[in-house]
Parts: C-alpha cells; sequence; structure tokens
C-alpha cells in the first residue's frame, strides 16, 4: 500500500471584534463683532454725517469625527484526519489509526495502553453482567470500546455509543467486535456468525442462519468499511462486503485453535493466529514470525497488524506481547499478576 500524509482541515471561526470608539470632539472659535463708523465732513451750511457699520460676529464650529478602534482575533480550529492509505491492489482509499502503541483488554473491562495510545477509562472495579470478549479503538485514538459476551457495549473518549444487544435475548454470545473506519459505528459478531450493526456501520451479510462446523472466534473489519471477515476457530473464513477471500484453513488439522484474525491496513490480506501463537498469513499479509514452537506461559488470545502491516502483535491471556517485523513492544502486563485474563489487542 501507499500511504499518504494526514488530511488537515482548518477551520477558521468568525473573528472577535472590539470596538472602541471615542467621543466627537467640536472646537467653536467665535469672532468678536467688528463696528465701523465713517463721518463725512459737512457740506456748507449742513451738519456732518456720521455712519456708523457693524459687522455681526463670526462663529466657526469645528467638530473632528469619532475615532473607532477595531480589534480583530480570528480563531482557527485545526483537525487532522487519520492517515490514508490507498491499495495498489483495489485502488481503494481507507484510513489508518493516529496513534503508535496499543490498548489491552482484560475479561473484567481492565484497560491497559501502552506507547501514545491515551488510557481514557474502563470497567474495572465495576461488576459487570457478562464478561469482556473484545475491544476495538477509534481511528483518533482518542477513544475506546468493550464489549460484553451479552453484546453490551462500553465506551469511552470520542468513541460513540450508537446501540447495543445487552437488552436483547441472544441465540449465541458476542465474541468480538470492529469499528468502522470513521468511528462512527461497529459490529459486533455472535459465535454463531450473527452480525449486529450499529451507526454507520451497514450489514453484509452474516453466518447466523449456518450450520458452522465450528464457532466463529472472531472478526475484522476492511479499511474501507464496506466489508468484513469472521473467522472461526478452524480456521474457516466467510468473507462479506468487499471483504475478499484469500484463504483459509478450514481443511487444515490444527494443533491448536485460532482465536483472532486481523487485516492488513489494504485490505489485501490477514492473519489468522492459533492460542500457541502460530500465524496464518493470506494475501498481502506476511508471515514474519510466530510463538508456534515455543513453550507459552498463558494461550494467545489475539492479534493486531502494525500501522504499516509489515509486522504484528501477538498478545497472550496474561498480557504477555509477541511482536514481528515492525511491530515494536511498548510494554505488556506479562510480568504482573492479573486478576482477569487478557482477551484482546487493539
Amino acid at each position: 500500500p501507499t500511504t499518504e500524509a494526514p488530511t488537515t482541515t482548518t477551520t477558521t471561526v468568525a473573528p472577535t471584534t472590539t470596538t472602541t470608539t471615542v467621543a466627537p470632539t467640536t472646537t467653536t472659535t467665535t469672532v468678536a463683532p467688528t463696528t465701523t463708523t465713517t463721518t463725512t465732513p459737512p457740506a456748507s451750511g449742513t451738519a456732518p454725517t456720521t455712519t456708523t457699520t457693524t459687522v455681526a460676529p463670526t462663529t466657526t464650529t469645528t467638530t473632528v469625527a469619532p475615532t473607532t478602534t477595531t480589534t480583530t482575533a480570528p480563531k482557527t480550529t485545526t483537525t487532522t484526519a487519520p492517515t490514508t492509505i490507498t491499495s495498489t491492489r483495489s485502488g481503494k482509499k481507507s484510513w489508518k489509526r493516529n496513534y503508535t502503541g496499543y490498548y489491552l483488554t482484560t475479561a473484567g473491562g481492565g484497560i491497559f495502553a501502552f506507547g501514545t495510545a491515551p488510557f481514557l477509562g474502563s470497567t474495572a472495579g465495576n461488576t459487570l453482567a457478562r464478561p469482556i470478549v473484545g475491544m476495538s479503538s477509534t481511528p483518533s485514538g482518542k477513544g475506546y470500546r468493550m464489549v460484553a459476551s451479552d453484546g453490551g457495549v462500553f465506551t469511552y473518549g470520542d468513541a460513540g455509543f450508537y446501540g447495543s444487544t445487552g437488552s436483547l435475548a441472544l441465540n449465541k454470545p458476542i465474541v468480538g467486535m470492529a469499528t468502522t473506519p470513521s468511528g462512527q459505528g461497529y459490529w459486533l459478531v455472535a459465535s454463531d456468525g450473527g452480525i449486529f450493526a450499529f451507526g454507520d456501520a451497514a450489514f453484509f451479510g452474516s453466518t447466523g442462519a449456518l450450520h458452522l462446523n465450528k464457532p466463529i472466534v472472531q472478526m475484522a473489519a476492511t479499511p474501507t468499511g464496506l466489508g468484513y471477515w469472521l473467522v472461526a476457530s478452524d480456521g474457516g473464513i466467510f468473507a462479506f462486503g468487499d471483504a475478499a477471500f484469500f484463504g483459509s484453513t478450514g481443511s487444515l488439522t490444527l494443533n491448536k485453535p485460532i482465536v483472532g484474525v486481523g487485516s492488513t491496513p489494504d485490505g489485501q490480506g490477514y492473519w489468522m493466529v492459533a492460542s500457541d501463537g502460530g500465524i496464518f498469513a493470506f494475501g498481502d499479509a506476511g508471515f514474519y514470525g510466530s510463538t508456534g514452537s515455543l513453550n507459552l506461559n498463558a494461550p494467545i488470545t489475539g492479534v493486531q497488524s502494525s500501522p504499516t502491516g509489515r509486522g504484528y502483535w501477538m498478545v497472550a491471556s496474561d498480557g504477555g506481547i509477541f511482536a514481528f517485523g515492525d511491530a515494536a513492544v511498548y510494554g505488556s502486563t506479562g510480568s504482573r499478576h492479573l486478576t482477569q485474563r487478557t482477551v484482546a489487542i487493539s
């Protein structure tokens, strides 16, 4: 994929104007009246003639116009959208998250933030009706959601709440979720492949009416938000919308069940991870390593692509992080004693 610089939108709010008016100045000048007396000598046998001329007083008024001083302070708001990624295969544009790091969440709703991922709240310490089974962060990096097995949704930061199945009687429990590229919607998936779409998340299909060989364990959305993949514990892949099918392990005998799936940034491939850390790469997803041959302290529960797609993280139920390719380690909870198992990474 090719990555374009983030789109920055600058919005200028009408300027704030402060006007100061100085009162007008008036100057009045009055010239005193002028009197002129003229005496004409008398003619023979006639009295002299006196003429008096008076000029009226002159008044001059000068008014200085009022003085106005205007001070303008424009307000500018700059919003930077998530980085745009263009697939070299499909030409479609999608979004990439705007933070470096990752979140881990536990079954009790505890959140552990690493790198530049901010901590915005959790349900730790609260009594939940059902355990947390999945989470997904918003593209801005300023919010995230968690979902419980009954479909209850918990939102933090700029992650909006658009609905849940917490009040419904589900045929099967919820096992995962995914967020749309805008962050304004999300999907929930049940173990029978039933899909529940909220906000601007569209419904593209499900396996809710099918008889599955193995239950669905996780889902991943395409970067365009116009499709998604569902993965079953045997590695069977079900693709809907613009999500292409690149392969599966449904016909293979696996050492351990599949527990998670992650899309490449351009949506032209995906990784599946088994509980022993075995990685299965399809499409343009590269293989950068696994823990399939290691003896792990705790089973793997999820996988997450690095921002470039040239690496990935795996998380174990004890919060241990395994980074491959260009995925950097920002921290883990592997050395802590957690009261609840880690169930997801985002």
